[in-house]
């Protein structure tokens, strides 16, 4: 019997464990095998691998440092802007930490309490009320194991079995799929990339170096011309001079996009949402650690007063985030209406030469 159950290792959930490991007995259950080095240079996530200003200054008021091994060539100060629906580019100043993200993952897992129980390699199956709490079902290399907790979080990303577990489909945020390439680059690219095209996505695709190799990511719509539509990408890219031969290999997660508030989901009875399952994530950038660090900082401040009442404590300091949501899906018209952005582009405002 442990006081609460964590599914997902990511951001989220290592971070939450992180900051009540001392406190409850928690249960970390993770897909990916997190305890170790992967073979190659390759993350497992699919992720760009980028920490955002807002990332940034989350991690400095947790009183974390990133590790230097974590980081990768190069660091990264401007993004290139690419509107291919109306043939406009411009440099715009911005600053990213450009980091390995399997590494980064590995080293938030490796700052955890020796009091938490970890099982990595380990897929959550489900879950049934019990007298007193909850019974979780999950698989540890293949062999099904059963767990009892009075709390149950989900930290497992955009297709969280947590949410649909208390909640079906109601007021689930819009789902896209994101398909991500590796190929190597020796070229020197110092810049992220953002491409804007409405033939492509009504979001974006994005472009960014890493050590020897380039990445080329997009945010399509589900379906059957998700990949058609990222191979088309790719052919316009390449008129434009990116060299995308030698692929190394394909990846693919989805990825939530809230537009709404309301589909800001926190849980409900003793079961809590953190990161994008709680559909906590950046509706104009897909950026999501920075919401994964702040929601499980904020669900951590909650249960450190006592499970009693903690659900209702973290909705309303996660009211922060629902306000951030509702700006920033304010400006994204500015982003993503093409007749907006290229007004926007050839201002010149806030460009760079």
């Amino acid at each position: 019997m442990y006081d609460i159950v964590i599914v997902g290792a990511g951001p989220a959930g290592a971070n939450l464990a992180r900051l009540i490991g001392d406190k409850y007995k928690i249960l970390l259950i993770e897909k990916r095998d997190l305890g170790k080095e992967n073979s190659g240079h390759c993350i497992s996530k699919c992720c760009g691998g980028l920490l955002a200003p807002d990332a940034q200054k989350i991690i400095a008021r947790l009183g974390l440092g990133i590790p230097k091994d974590i980081l990768v060539d190069p660091q990264l100060f401007a993004v290139r802007t690419i509107d291919l629906t109306n043939n406009l580019e411009r440099l715009y100043q911005r600053f990213y930490f450009n980091m390995d993200r399997d590494r980064f993952d590995r080293w938030l897992v490796s700052k955890l309490p020796d009091s938490i129980e970890i099982k990595l390699n380990s897929v959550f199956k489900g879950l049934s009320k019990i007298p007193g709490g909850y019974e979780v079902k999950y698989t540890n290399n293949r062999q099904e194991i059963l767990a009892r907790a009075r709390v149950i979080i989900g930290a497992d990303g955009a297709s969280s079995l947590i949410r649909k577990c208390i909640s079906g489909n109601a007021n689930s945020p819009e789902k896209y799929i994101a398909i991500q390439e590796w190929f190597e680059y020796s070229d020197l690219m110092p810049y992220y990339t953002a491409i804007f095209d409405e033939e492509i996505s009504d979001f974006y695709s994005w472009i960014i170096p890493k050590d020897n190799y380039l990445i080329l990511g997009s945010a399509l719509k589900p379906g059957a011309h998700a990949r058609e539509k990222y191979d088309l990408l790719k052919r316009k890219l390449a008129q434009l001079g990116f060299n995308f031969n030698d692929k190394i290999k394909t990846e693919g997660a989805y990825i939530y996009r809230t537009r709404k508030t309301k589909q800001l989901y926190t849980g409900k009875d003793n079961i809590a949402l953190i990161g994008e399952a709680a559909g906590a994530i950046s509706p104009s950038s897909a950026e999501g650690i920075s919401y994964a660090l702040k929601s499980s900082l904020y669900l951590a401040q909650s249960l450190n007063e006592g499970i009693d009442g903690f659900l209702e404590r973290y909705k309303e300091k996660m009211s922060n985030i629902k306000l951030n949501i509702l700006w920033k899906n304010l400006k994204s018209p500015f982003m993503y209406n093409s007749f907006l952005r290229m007004l926007a582009m050839k201002s010149g405002l806030r460009s760079i030469k």
